[in-house]
């Protein structure tokens, strides 16, 4: 029950890379941004080689809840507090092209169904109304909302997603653009110039390390400024009785479902119920958090549908809720700690981080330095 409900089998493995190998960069890390980023750099023409410790999508890329989500992990109005609103509305901006990309790309595996933020209670319906106030002030669209699901905000430009079935898809057109990709490859040192696996040593420029959950200890230097967190899903049979026609998060985040077109419902939440707990690198599933999801299936949802899987993800987060970017070392840029989020904005910062490496610039270099 520890594969995610994204699991849809016919997956070939990628090969394991072995020997001395050379490349323009090397890209560690095949989920969404460091597919994101593979893409990046095959569009300016370098040669791209890309390693993942396990296969591609096998982290949280390949196991979150398939939101696609515009803006950052902080609500519009806060972002707008902490960045100013030209930063603010520049970033916000670049979400949502990423999200017009994204399903361009890979259109077998994105719904641009709109999202819900629903909220129980009074102080959160009065953020959802500033919120809402700060993403009309500067031109986004926000619908006030009051249904089934709860009270809270319409985002009509918003979208669910297959992220397994996404990462696999982009995999397999880099691959047919000349990009080699090896799975089951770890990388056991990355320093300029090269990236050593069990079994192989890439020479190249640069590197770009595109990993979220557990990137500090890939690069202790991070450590401080970015922590691994755990989060847990589960999900169920097709349930014909129930309908969530779109992708929904209560409590700011804290507990979000949605349901697939073929009925199955993913469930997840509850990282504060967990407690310390869920500050860990473990990927597996655990109680009480798995309970407290059961529950809310139970009671919140009104499904009865039998639960199938049950999975956990490490992902990154830091202190500001802002992506981390930048060169941690010289010649190797790393992106990651996305703060729960990580689908659009994992993906400009891989695309901004591949950038850097060769030398050039991206819109969504305005990430770095931010966290």
């Amino acid at each position: 029950m520890s594969a995610p409900v994204w699991e849809d089998g016919g997956w070939t493995p990628l090969p394991v890379l072995s020997g001395r190998v050379t490349a323009d960069v090397c890209v560690v890390g095949l989920g969404g941004s460091g597919l994101a980023a593979v893409d990046e750099l095959l569009g300016r023409g370098v040669s791209v080689l890309g390693i993942d410790a396990g296969p591609v999508g096998g982290g949280a890329a390949g196991r979150n809840g398939g939101f696609l989500l515009a803006g950052l992990a902080d609500p519009y109005h806060r972002v707008v507090a902490s960045l100013g609103r030209a930063a603010a509305s520049s970033l916000h901006a670049l979400t949502l092209a990423e999200m017009d990309r994204m399903t361009a790309m890979t259109p077998d595996a994105v719904r641009r169904v709109g999202s819900l933020r629903v909220e129980d209670e009074p102080a959160g319906l009065a953020d959802c109304a500033e919120q809402a106030a700060a993403l009309r002030a500067d031109g986004f669209a926000v619908e006030e909302y009051d249904g089934v699901e709860g009270r809270g905000l319409l985002f009509p430009d918003d979208g669910a997603m297959q992220p397994l079935r996404r990462c696999r898809s982009l995999a397999l057109q880099a691959v047919s653009r000349s990009a080699r990709l090896h799975e089951h490859s770890p990388a056991l040192d990355i320093g300029p110039g090269r990236v050593t696996t069990p079994d192989g040593v890439v020479d190249c420029a640069a590197v770009v390390v595109a990993v979220d959950g557990r990137l500090e200890q890939l690069l202790p230097e991070l450590v401080g400024r970015l922590r691994t967190v755990r989060l847990q899903m589960l999900g169920t049979a097709p349930d014909p009785v129930v309908s969530v026609p779109r992708p929904v998060y209560l409590r700011g985040g804290f507990e979000y479902w949605q349901q697939l077109p073929d009925g199955r419902l993913a469930v997840g939440g509850f990282r504060d119920v967990g407690g310390d707990a869920e500050e860990t690198s473990s990927a597996d599933p655990a109680e009480p958090v798995q309970a407290a999801i059961e529950q809310l299936l139970r009671t919140r949802i009104g499904s009865t549908a039998p639960v199938t899987h049950r999975w956990a993800a490490s992902v990154g987060y830091t202190a500001t809720g802002l992506p981390f970017l930048g060169e941690v070392r010289d010649r190797v840029w790393a992106a990651g700690g996305y703060s729960g989020t990580g689908n659009v904005v994992g993906a400009l910062c891989g695309r901004a981080a591949a950038a850097r490496a060769v030398g050039g610039r991206h819109p969504a270099t305005a990430f770095e330095g931010l966290a």
